[in-house]
């Protein structure tokens, strides 16, 4: 016969097994799923303050797709036209194979076309992407003067290797 401590052990993991109690962090005997705590993802900074869109003033159509892909991508309608009635806004989106997928995504966009609509200059989008740029350009200012001291000192190395070649002479 098992000891008590066992037997205890045993017996509360039948009756969660039974009753289906699932704890998080634990595999999910019972078949619900196991849930975890919310960890925030890297990526794209969720600051900014773009204007809500609103569902009453959208129009929206699924139109046939295009591009590569072949039959699959051509034959079903799962590219998204939506149309923002008061700026008169008109966003496409066929990124995916997805509906669901491409009317998240044509939502997005609208909401960043939406915000530099109506924000104009000071849209955050438009600040990104001048930060961006100004990120890009001086990365590449960067390389350049990285390279010209490379070519210099190799240069210097140069002469000196010529003058040194004279003097032993």
């Amino acid at each position: 016969m098992p000891s008590p401590p066992l037997f205890r052990l045993l017996w509360s993991l039948s009756k969660t097994l039974t009753l289906g109690a699932c704890c998080p962090g634990r595999l999910p005997l019972c078949g619900r799923p196991m849930t975890w705590p919310h960890i925030p993802s890297a990526g794209k900074k969720d600051s900014l303050d773009l204007p809500s869109v609103n569902e009453e003033e959208l129009e929206e159509q699924f139109v046939r797709g295009h591009g590569p892909g072949g039959q699959a991508t051509n034959k079903t309608s799962n590219c998204v036209v939506l149309k923002h009635i008061p700026s008169g806004i008109v966003v496409k989106c066929h990124q995916t194979r997805s509906v669901e997928i491409n009317r998240k995504r044509a939502r997005q966009i609208m909401q960043e076309k939406l915000d530099v609509f109506y924000k104009g200059e000071d849209s955050d989008i438009l600040k990104q992407r001048k930060e961006g740029e100004w990120k890009k350009q001086e990365k590449r200012r960067k390389a350049r003067d990285i390279l010209e001291r490379k070519k210099r000192f190799k240069e210097g190395l140069q002469a000196d290797s010529d003058t040194g070649g004279e003097a032993g002479t």
